[in-house]
């Protein structure tokens, strides 16, 4: 009997870890986001003067939560483990129960963008792990220890963590959760299509009482039977579009740009942190003209306060900017592309591929996106970054569970 409540205790360990872990690594992966969430937590608590602490504590916490749902899983310094998460949990349990009495505008951030729940569900969530927690830890004696190989597993997750963290603060997530992901298409390139183009005629045949529906090219064989036709969405315009409305210092918007050709939009929700950063910005935009591709630059500033920013600038320089720049709201750009001076990558109004700051693509890369198949580059890129993360994904697990 004491073996069973052993093990069930180990369970219990277990699956809160195993929470833990996955939801601290959804908020490492973005943590642009994490900041923008402890923002709102900070404005939450009224302590909006903690707002430039706000990316380093998200990442902090974010940090602290997969490490210890790490040693959870692994078993290490049970004792320290079980303070720690019960500690974590209870005060997250009460921070919620708080949201769930004001019902502020705001998202949890539990699961980063990967998942939204309501103030509610975050509560009745933070109650259930709560509760497993004291089934897994309560009281503290018997607990129990790991194999002292477990020790090197949680060292080799946690450096792997440390490593995880570098990466995403340094570059955009490997996978996008927000609105502006790859292949999603924009509003404005709805105005560009005639209304013929986003219908096709089906065919609907019958078989065994099952009815499914056949575009002319695929027409089933002759033991189906033939019930009507319709006229239905294509599947590429099922979905709603995603905005991206910029506007010149007139005032004028001009959203249908971004949706037309192939255009790079250089996104700067940050002027003020551009910094030395601007004079590349526009040697950026120069080749990405010569390139072949429409070249707008979206910031987050007022008009004026661009012209100031600029006034340390070439004159070359300030009139490159000049003649490509556009403005849109912050809470629109840190959307499109995490990284302050990154760039995104539309062919037709549809999302094919972004690039971090530091990652944005040389001369030669850029004429060959330019002549490419766009849909082959948006899978490569989608792709990429997804085997990226569930390699990650799969890689720590194997080391905590088989090592």
């Amino acid at each position: 009997m004491r073996y069973i409540v052993q093990r069930m205790r180990r369970f219990c360990g277990f699956v809160t870890g195993f929470v833990f872990f996955i939801s601290g690594v959804l908020k490492l992966i973005d943590p642009v986001g994490a900041g923008l969430v402890m923002e709102e937590y900070f404005s939450f608590l009224h302590i909006g003067f903690m707002d430039f602490a706000a990316k380093p504590a998200g990442v902090l916490l974010a940090f602290a939560e997969s490490v210890i749902g790490t040693a959870m899983i692994t078993g290490i310094w049970r004792k320290a483990s079980a303070v720690a998460s019960l500690s974590f949990q209870g005060f997250f349990t009460l921070l919620t129960l708080l949201l769930v009495i004001f019902n502020p505008q705001m998202d949890c951030g539990c699961f980063g963008e990967a998942i939204h729940l309501t103030h509610m569900q975050t509560f009745i969530k933070n109650i259930v792990l709560l509760t497993l927690l004291i089934l897994a830890y309560v009281p503290m004696r018997n607990l129990g220890g790991p194999k002292r190989r477990k020790y090197v597993s949680f060292s080799l997750v946690t450096i792997s963590l440390m490593v995880f963290t570098i990466y995403s603060w340094a570059y955009i997530p490997m996978v996008d959760f927000t609105d502006f992901k790859p292949e999603s298409i924009l509003a404005a390139s709805r105005s560009n299509i005639n209304e013929e183009d986003m219908y096709e005629a089906v065919f609907v045949y019958e078989k065994d009482g099952q009815k499914k529906a056949f575009t002319l090219e695929h027409l089933p064989d002759s033991t189906w039977t033939f019930v009507s036709t319709e006229t239905i969405m294509k599947d590429e315009f099922r979905k709603e579009g995603v905005s991206l409305s910029f506007y010149d210092p007139e005032g004028a918007y001009h959203d249908e740009e971004a949706a037309e050709g192939k255009v790079l939009v250089i996104s700067v929700y940050e002027p003020d942190k551009m910094k030395r950063r601007w004079s590349e910005t526009a040697r950026r935009i120069i080749y990405a003209e010569k390139a072949g591709f429409h070249t707008i630059l979206l910031t987050a500033a007022a008009p004026e306060k661009m012209q100031d920013i600029m006034s340390g600038l070439s004159p070359e320089e300030r009139e490159t900017i000049s003649n490509h720049m556009y403005f849109s709201d912050f809470k629109t750009l840190v959307t499109l592309n995490r990284s302050n001076g990154g760039a995104t990558f539309f062919n037709e109004g549809t999302l094919i591929a972004k690039w971090a700051y530091r990652a944005f693509p040389d001369n030669e890369k850029l004429e060959e996106l330019y002549h490419e198949n766009p849909m082959e580059s948006s899978i490569n890129n989608k792709n990429k970054g997804s085997l990226s993360f569930q390699g990650f994904l799969l890689y720590t697990f194997a080391v905590m569970l088989l090592l």
